[in-house]
C-alpha cells in the first residue's frame, strides 16, 4: 500500500506497517494560518497562486494580514497534509493576476477531496484544542 492510500478505514502515513495502523489519520493538527486560510477555502473554492521560473515556493497575496513568506509556508503545509492542491497549469479565468506580475507562472489552488471532508468535519463537530 502506498503511503497516502486508504483502506477505509485509516490514512495511512507510512509509519506503520503490515497493516497495523492505529490510526494516524485520526488526528490532524493546524496552525492558526492554516485554518484561516483552511475556511477560506470554504467561502471561495478556488484561490490565485504564482511562482517564480526559478522557484517551487508559491506566492498568494491575497491576504494582507500575512507576510509573504508566512503565507508560502502556510500553503506548502496545506499542500503537504493533503488538503490543498495546487495547479499552475489552471489560472483562474476572469482574475486579475496584476500583483504577481513579479510571478510569471500563475495558477490556481483548490481543496482536495480531503480537505473538503476537513471543512466537513470542522462544520459539524468544531474544533478541538490540543
Amino acid at each position: 500500500m502506498n503511503q497516502y492510500q486508504s483502506d477505509g478505514r485509516h490514512d495511512h502515513c507510512g509509519a506503520c506497517c503490515g497493516g497495523g495502523c492505529a490510526g494516524c489519520g485520526s488526528a490532524l493538527q493546524l496552525t492558526q494560518g492554516e485554518l484561516d486560510l483552511l475556511l477560506h477555502f470554504a467561502e471561495l473554492p478556488f484561490l490565485p497562486v504564482a511562482r517564480r521560473w526559478d522557484s517551487e515556493v508559491p506566492i498568494y497575496l491575497e491576504d494582507g494580514t500575512k507576510s509573504e513568506k508566512e503565507m508560502s509556508l502556510i500553503i506548502i503545509a496545506l499542500q503537504q497534509k493533503r488538503l490543498i492542491r495546487l495547479d499552475y497549469g489552471l489560472p483562474l479565468s476572469g482574475f486579475d493576476y496584476e500583483a504577481y506580475q513579479d510571478y510569471p507562472v500563475r495558477g490556481s489552488m483548490a481543496l482536495t477531496a480531503r480537505g473538503q471532508q476537513v471543512l466537513e468535519y470542522l462544520e459539524i463537530y468544531g474544533i478541538g484544542e490540543s
